[in-house]
């Protein structure tokens, strides 16, 4: 079954446009998920909307207002919201050009993947994400999504485009008022020294499926005893040994840090030891 997509409309870079469609790359269906009960009946809570004159109300009556006074509402429609159409509704128009390391990741928000829609459309599809690719670039762009216009980052992915919605520059903080407290000063030399020694040693290539959620693990196992009427057996998280000080505490890291050595094959070891046992029978009937 092919994938759903979440959006579809057009690719431009200035007169070059190709129809595309637009996907979700990530999926939060294998969490686990809980359902409200009332303590004592057990029995599924429902939330149903509530109006102060009519009592509990259908979901398909509700209607969105804003808000201009105090208890005073102008009333929207989806019809009204499907009249608001501006480009980015669309079409993702590319605006610029920027280096990957432009981007500050502080401003990465939800990931999706863009393809070509059909056939016709990829050959241009793949000139665009081949120019991106041989010039190594970013596109800035912006599209509507759930109503709102967002900015958006594309880079190029396998053989087709990744796009990144961005958080406006308003939405992120100044990190300047968390970190001003810290004093700009160099450390001693032999603990930056360890430090360095401790990130060689526990440096590697990056690889997710290495890193598992442990609490949805614990969480799971604590499911499954319940379901079947047992007690769950909580895990801890592991004690760690108490350390003096940072030296120590560096130095302690770099021995735990070290692979363990490795052992000889006992087999060899085994004919070492019967070839040193026939050397000494030859020395003594030599003697």
């Amino acid at each position: 079954m092919a994938p759903r997509s979440t959006w579809k409309g057009h690719l431009k870079l200035s007169l070059v446009s190709c129809p595309v469609r637009l996907y979700n790359a990530v999926s939060r269906s294998e969490k686990v998920s809980f359902n409200l009960l009332h303590k004592d009946t057990h029995n599924r809570v429902q939330m149903k909307p509530h109006d102060p004159e009519l009592g509990a109300v259908e979901r398909s009556d509700l209607v969105k207002g804003y808000q201009y006074e105090k208890d005073q509402y102008v009333v929207f429609t989806d019809e009204d919201f499907d009249k608001v159409q501006i480009e980015s509704s669309k079409a993702i128009v590319i605006e610029k050009f920027v280096d990957a390391k432009d981007v500050d990741p502080i401003y990465f928000e939800s990931p999706y993947y863009l393809a070509p829609d059909g056939a016709v459309a990829e050959e241009t599809f793949r000139v665009i994400q081949h120019a991106m690719r041989d010039k190594r670039k970013v596109a800035l762009s912006r599209v509507v999504l759930s109503n709102r216009e967002r900015l958006i980052a594309l880079t190029c992915r396998d053989r087709g485009l990744m796009m990144m919605t961005l958080r406006s520059a308003d939405e992120v903080r100044d990190s300047a008022e968390y970190f001003t407290d810290i004093k700009d000063e160099e450390p001693e030399q032999e603990m930056l020294d360890l430090a360095e020694k401790l990130i060689e040693q526990k440096s590697g290539k990056f690889d997710p499926s290495e890193f598992q959620d442990r609490y949805q693990d614990a969480v799971i196992e604590m499911v499954k005893a319940k379901v079947k009427g047992q007690e769950p057996v909580l895990a801890k998280a592991p004690e760690r040994g108490k350390v003096i000080n940072l030296m120590d505490a560096l130095k302690r890291s770099l021995e735990d840090a070290k692979p363990p050595a490795e052992s000889k094959p006992r087999k060899a070891a085994g004919k070492k030891r019967e070839a040193s046992s026939g050397e000494t029978k030859k020395r003594r009937k030599a003697s």
